[in-house]
């Protein structure tokens, strides 16, 4: 009998203690750690900041001025290729770049109540992802050596400012191979923060992407970690997706941009017709899963074999930069 009483006690521990767990996607309460938690090897995937000495200079014509017919002249005391005209046709615009250091925790999910539009409490499924990021100090900028001539130097450790914006995109494509346009922009949900950051960074301040971007990065060294963390949560995501990228922009002030010809006419606001592209990091994931029972652990970092087609990526690339 004796022993039986302890049997029934031990079972009612392993209930109380399962009532108190994470069941599934959604995440009861916890106790609040002394201090941040340490991860184990494998769980934070970290990508440095690439930065390009192409990216601080290009070579392009003013279309504002090349554009307009009537100051293509020829002087009669200096030589033509000193004219406005003239200059105008190969100028060269420079960009000081920098980038940041980006670390992010597995995409998850969490089950969580919300309220609604009525002010009643509602249950939803939301997709989040728990990332730092951090400045390393890097920068390139460009040095004249020559007339017309650039090259990229290192360029003085500067705060900067990451303005988050991230974007879940679907990858998968319908019976004829079109791809079916499914994007979600990250939300800031009041609540759900709290929730987040004691399942996943307790110990630490996590920040919604309004608050990111409101805090200027710090230069962080061996002797000050200046690393900020936040998260960016989407809801209503489509439970039949199954090939996804996030994109991340912000990362960098890298860019590149163009005038298609015919855009800009004589007399038009000056970049009329302008493309800008931002360099952009791509994340892919996948999830073998079905629509009808969601689940984090199903969601893969990485493209499946076969499948690098869809994400626009070579065979086994997780990651990529792009400009979009």
């Amino acid at each position: 009998m004796h022993r039986l009483c302890l049997l029934a006690l031990s079972l009612l521990a392993l209930s109380l203690f399962a009532a108190t767990s994470l069941v599934g996607n959604t995440v009861a309460a916890q106790p609040e750690r002394s201090g941040p938690r340490t991860f184990a090897p494998g769980v934070i995937t970290t990508i440095e900041p690439e930065i390009l000495s192409e990216e601080t200079y290009s070579r392009k014509p003013m279309i504002e001025i090349t554009a307009n017919q009537a100051l293509d002249w020829d002087p009669a005391t200096i030589a033509k290729t000193r004219t406005l005209y003239s200059q105008a046709k190969q100028t060269t615009f420079t960009n000081e770049v920098w980038g940041l250091e980006f670390s992010f925790k597995p995409l998850r999910m969490v089950t969580v109540e919300v309220p609604n539009a009525q002010g009643e409490s509602e249950r939803k499924l939301l997709w989040y992802l728990v990332y730092n990021v951090r400045n390393t100090g890097e920068r390139l900028k460009a040095v004249e050596k020559e007339l017309g001539e650039f090259t990229a130097e290192p360029a003085e450790p500067k705060p900067v400012r990451f303005l988050p914006h991230f974007v879940l995109e679907g990858q998968d494509r319908d019976t004829n191979g079109q791809k079916i346009y499914k994007a979600y922009l990250d939300r800031i949900i009041p609540g759900v923060v709290e929730t987040i950051r004691q399942r996943e960074v307790p110990g630490r301040e996590l920040l919604n992407n309004a608050e990111m971007a409101a805090t200027p990065i710090e230069v962080s060294t061996e002797a000050e970690d200046h690393t900020v963390w936040g998260v960016a949560i989407w809801e209503q995501v489509d439970p039949e997706m199954d090939f996804l990228s996030i994109y991340v922009s912000g990362l960098t002030n890298a860019y590149v941009w163009a005038d298609p010809e015919g855009e800009y006419q004589a007399g038009d606001p000056a970049g009329k017709g302008r493309r800008i592209a931002a360099k952009t990091l791509q994340l892919n994931f996948w999830r073998p899963g079905d629509e009808f029972l969601e689940n984090e652990k199903e969601i893969r970092f990485g493209v499946p074999d076969g499948k690098a087609d869809l994400y626009g990526v070579d065979e086994g690339v997780a990651y990529q930069w792009t400009f979009r």
